[in-house]
């Protein structure tokens, strides 16, 4: 017996949050009968799983991909509004992938995908503290004591950040480049963390994702990660055996 919402995320449906959220709103049943509580267990391949309506495919194989995302695309499977999303990059791909957390529509850089709801799962728990790299060019030049207060952290409206790695990497035009590592997934973290001192982001760019880079690709590029690469991840994830 397995959980319904990991049973779902593992078959491609979307991340484990999200099905989770899928159940809560009735929106799944099992063997007829509809299923609200995430926690809910299941046998897969025996209980008939409907998705609004529709029976549970079986499990896809897992695909893991690695893309860089230009400005003006948003990190999610559709929009309401019509705006291109980053599925719209992953042409000539036929397993349907979920972004691993977020990426702002105006920032750039570094976007894992893949339909394996365990790792996307494990990415995003705050426990696992999996660090990203990026270089935000901003307004002026921080003084020492601004760029400390970042590495220290700083109070946000929703708390305060976690301490960070900041440097200024290059100033150009009279505005710095910083190079700022986090672990966090809060909502345009870096952005808020910058305003917060007084100098807030002209341009923003994911270099890094834990050990993954964007060494060989160019911006709207992807490709699969590499069997080493992947083992990486998953041992940051918590889950090098599987």
């Amino acid at each position: 017996m397995e959980r319904l919402q990991k049973v779902m995320a593992r078959a491609g449906v979307a991340s484990r949050r999200a099905c989770e959220e899928m159940i809560a709103a009735g929106k799944v049943t099992v063997n007829g009968r509809k299923v609200t509580e995430p926690g809910a267990r299941v046998q897969p391949g025996r209980d008939v799983i409907r998705v609004d309506g529709k029976k549970l495919r079986a499990p896809e194989k897992h695909e893991y991909i690695l893309l860089y995302k230009p400005r003006g695309y948003l990190s999610t499977v559709k929009d309401p509004r019509g705006r291109k999303t980053v599925l719209d990059l992953l042409e000539g791909l036929e397993a349907r992938v979920y972004p691993v957390g977020r990426l702002d529509y105006d920032s750039e850089g570094l976007l894992l995908l893949t339909n394996d709801g365990d790792l996307t799962y494990a990415l995003t728990h705050p426990k696992h503290q999996i660090k990203k790299t990026y270089l935000a060019r901003v307004k002026g030049i921080p003084s020492p004591d601004k760029v400390e207060q970042l590495a220290r952290g700083v109070t946000l409206e929703d708390g305060p950040t976690a301490p960070a790695s900041v440097e200024i990497d290059d100033i150009y035009n009279g505005n710095a480049r910083l190079r700022i590592t986090i672990h966090e997934g809060r909502n345009r973290e870096v952005r808020r963390m910058c305003e917060h001192i007084g100098h807030p982001v002209i341009a923003l760019k994911r270099i890094s994702v834990g050990p993954l880079t964007a060494y060989g690709l160019k911006t709207g590029q992807y490709r699969r990660l590499s069997a080493s690469e992947l083992k990486q991840i998953k041992k940051l994830a918590g889950l090098g055996r599987k």
